[in-house]
């Protein structure tokens, strides 16, 4: 078997492989660099499962980031288990090829439960007093140990929310630098998401985003200078590439406005009761689930919504590989270039739900990158020193930390590429075809391939 070490980078694209790149670069310049093809939505968790399963979404049923589920009549956002993944993984078919092989999974979506033989990814600990402390899942206890140990713990604030970055990104690394350097696994999987936070906050083409790019591009040629040392091919691929934008589309509030979707007046504010809504949205960066749970207005919220301001595209089953599963919605809104959906349902401020300015995933019914903006200003900067420090003490508090201004988001993960320049890549330390972009349902039986050359 010819050992694999898979390098997930979140929002990279072929545009943005040159002088800023130069480890990208040589790799791409040694072996083969191609756009990818990517399903209907081009999401972190839709590409992942597409990837390792070798299927379209409406076949391994990972739809979106989030989908709503309808026996729970509740949205559900950034789940991990593997067995929500439906069909044959790349690490099943590699040691169904390979009885004597190993593989490790090391942050790619969906890992946890995983029958990889070392997990490790993202669980953070949330105390019952409120707290939320960061640590990370794997079955093997006494690894996972040992490399907290020696590389001490996970920086989950950096993962995810206002202080998010490249940090956790090189935390996740040095876990690979350890398994390479071992080579006792045949197939790593190393997800990277740390190109992606700038790139959302500031726009791809951003100074910002730029410098991270050529940060970025060092801590992964460290990586596949140790891979390539220890025997290893190696493919870096990227799950989307990245638009600038600069518009936020409120489907929720149109629908809304139009008599299709229902609100609770809670204590806490508004809240979203999806099974009691005719139509509702679970939107996330250019696309955007459209559940209709009455047949009979499903026309009707079709046109409306595809005479939206910013909508480009609405499409039925027929026309998409995310619809037709029993987990995703019965139209897919497409934005137009510029623009993304925002998830907020409520018309009036005063009555925004408690969460809305709180890092809360699980709690708000569609993805919001505002999580990753702080409270302007010196105020904003003590408040959340505040709310931190009540986190570590364990005083129950709300971590309404961020600017909750979708105006603010300058970048989205771009969903209709309009030139292969601007598509997700895979870069391969080997020589191949490259006349045709590649489908991303086509990696896994290519890699297979390349294991038994």
């Amino acid at each position: 078997m010819r050992p694999q070490f898979i390098l997930n980078v979140a929002a990279l694209s072929l545009q943005e492989i040159g002088e800023h790149t130069p480890h990208l670069k040589a790799l791409a310049e040694q072996g083969t660099m191609s756009p990818l093809i990517v399903p209907d939505p081009a999401l972190t968790s839709v590409s992942h499962a597409t990837m390792l399963s070798g299927l379209s979404p409406q076949e391994h049923g990972i739809v979106a980031n989030g989908w709503y589920d309808q026996d729970y009549a509740k949205v559900l956002n950034w789940n991990r288990s593997d067995r929500l993944v439906q069909g044959e993984k790349l690490w099943e078919a590699s040691k169904a090829l390979f009885p004597n092989s190993k593989s490790a999974n090391l942050f790619w979506r969906f890992c946890t439960h995983a029958h990889c033989d070392f997990v490790l990814t993202e669980r953070p600990t949330y105390f019952a007093n409120g707290r939320k402390g960061a640590d990370v899942y794997s079955p093997q206890e006494v690894e996972k140990q040992r490399l907290i140990d020696q590389y001490g713990p996970f920086p989950f604030f950096n993962f995810w929310g206002p202080k998010a970055g490249l940090k956790s990104s090189e935390w996740i690394a040095n876990i690979a630098q350890d398994l390479l350097q071992k080579a006792e696994h045949q197939l790593i999987l190393c997800y990277a998401p740390g190109l992606d936070y700038d790139g959302q906050r500031f726009g791809p083409s951003s100074a910002q985003a730029q410098q991270t790019l050529k940060e970025g591009d060092a801590l992964f040629g460290e990586l596949i200078q140790t891979a390539l040392a220890q025997g290893y091919d190696v493919s870096v691929v990227s799950d989307y590439g990245f638009t600038d934008v600069h518009r936020p589309v409120f489907l929720n509030r149109i629908l809304r406005q139009h008599g299709y979707l229902s609100i609770e007046e809670a204590a806490n504010g508004e809240l979203l009761e999806p099974g009691a809504s005719k139509a509702f949205a679970v939107c996330d960066n250019q696309a955007a689930h459209i559940y209709v749970n009455d047949d009979q207005v499903l026309g009707q919220v079709k046109e409306l919504l595809k005479n939206t301001q910013g909508v480009a595209q609405v499409l039925e089953a027929q026309e998409s590989v995310a619809l037709g599963h029993t987990r995703s919605g019965q139209l897919l809104a497409i934005a137009e270039s510029d623009a993304w959906f925002a998830y907020p349902y409520w018309l009036d401020e005063a009555k925004a739900p408690d969460f809305a300015e709180c890092v809360d995933i699980f709690n708000k019914p569609g993805f919001d990158p505002c999580e990753m903006f702080l409270k302007p200003g010196l105020g904003g900067t003590l408040h959340a020193a505040k709310r931190f420090a009540q986190l570590k003490l364990g005083i129950r508090a709300p971590f309404d930390v961020i600017q909750a201004d979708p105006f603010a988001v300058r970048g989205a993960r771009n969903i209709r590429p309009k030139s292969p320049q601007e598509s997700a890549l895979w870069i391969s330390s080997w020589k191949r075809d490259s006349s045709q972009a590649v489908p991303m349902q086509d990696l896994k039986g290519l890699w297979l391939d390349r294991m038994q050359a």
